[in-house]
């Protein structure tokens, strides 16, 4: 009897295990399937061709920060503040703050145009670009732009400001001196940055969406071509070496970074830099290229006959993802959420060897 009421009890506790057994297999197998796949490990760490010259602690609270932008001939510095919704504005030779411009509401791209005296921040919060006198701080303008507006770049040959619209998928572009929309230049898809190219006179846009750079007419308004990135993923930092014909595309979604021929389109180079490239700055003198990555990871990289060759690469500070370069010192700055004292910081690097 024992048996033979045991016997059913122990199929019943079989299928109940194998069941169980079951469920956590599929539950650990969807998770696997649902969880984003690890982040590729950094490159080889090589020691940054840099020193430490300088902190300027910075106001507000430890929140993030997205662009900087330099006037080098009159050392000022303007720094977009996101999460306090500011443009911070520093004295780079003083190492002080001038001045704080607030109501900025998600302030992501800025942009001074020293020849204008006009600093353009991207309001993200109010799908907005803002005009800042750059001698007083006050605010000019404020113009409305397609949705989530977040890089900036300048034509001095129409004297006209390009706003990346990111989620709009377009490029709004702006009269510097009235603050007046001029037109809109749609790109089927998520944007990353904008930059002008002086040789060619034309204007090239991250398509992040779709893996591309976009050639834009900028009298026109209109795509002229586009130029396949083959072995990027969401092409988003931008940055241009124009007498060299060549662009830069960091790629946040596998970490690499392209070098590419404006004119043949042609990728010339793939190098692997740190997790989640994001802002990249060119110093023309200098022929550097600094990737500054949201990992806080920086690379530096040198053109030669233009190749990059790698010459630093490694962790400058957590949340370090934004640099400017000043081209006639060569000094680096990067405004961070915690400095070394805690605070919010301006770092200040300036190259070595």
């Amino acid at each position: 009897m024992r048996a033979a009421h045991g016997a059913p009890r122990r199929r019943a506790r079989w299928t109940l295990s194998s069941t169980g057994v079951f469920v956590a297999a599929l539950v650990v197998a969807l998770a696997a399937a649902c969880s984003p796949p690890p982040p590729p490990p950094p490159p080889t760490a090589v020691a940054l061709p840099l020193r430490a010259v300088g902190e300027v602690q910075l106001p507000g609270s430890s929140s993030r920060f997205d662009y900087a932008s330099l006037d080098s001939e009159r050392g000022l510095l303007f720094a977009a503040h996101l999460g306090a919704g500011e443009v911070v504005e520093v004295d780079v030779r003083a190492h002080r703050v001038v001045r704080v411009i607030p109501n900025v509401p998600q302030v992501h791209g800025v942009l001074v145009v020293p020849a204008l005296h006009r600093v353009y921040a991207t309001a993200t919060g109010s799908n907005a670009m803002v005009t800042i006198d750059e001698e007083t701080g006050q605010v000019i303008n404020q113009t409305p732009t397609g949705a989530y507006p977040d890089g900036l770049a300048f034509d001095p040959r129409r004297n006209a400001v390009w706003t990346t619209d990111e989620r709009g998928g377009s490029e709004t572009v702006i009269d510097a001196s009235s603050g007046t929309a001029r037109g809109t230049v749609a790109l089927g898809g998520e944007v990353g940055n904008v930059a002008y190219d002086p040789v060619a006179d034309q204007m090239l846009v991250d398509v992040q969406a779709h893996d591309e750079l976009a050639i834009i007419d900028p009298t026109k308004l209109t795509v002229t071509r586009t130029i396949p990135l083959h072995g990027c993923d969401h092409d988003h930092g931008l940055a241009l070496a124009p007498p060299q014909r060549l662009a830069f595309a960091a790629c946040d979604g596998n970490d690499e970074l392209l070098t590419v021929d404006i004119d043949t389109g042609a990728v010339a180079a793939t190098t692997p830099v740190g997790h989640q490239p994001d802002v990249l700055a060119y110093d023309p003198s200098a022929q550097r290229l600094y990737v500054a990555a949201e990992s806080g990871w920086l690379t530096v990289l040198d053109q030669h006959d233009h190749e990059l060759e790698v010459r630093g690469s490694g962790h400058l500070a957590d949340n370090a993802h934004v640099v400017t370069v000043d081209p006639t010192t060569h000094r680096s700055y990067f405004p961070v959420p915690s400095g070394t004292s805690g605070h919010p910081a301006l770092l200040e690097r300036e190259p070595v060897g």
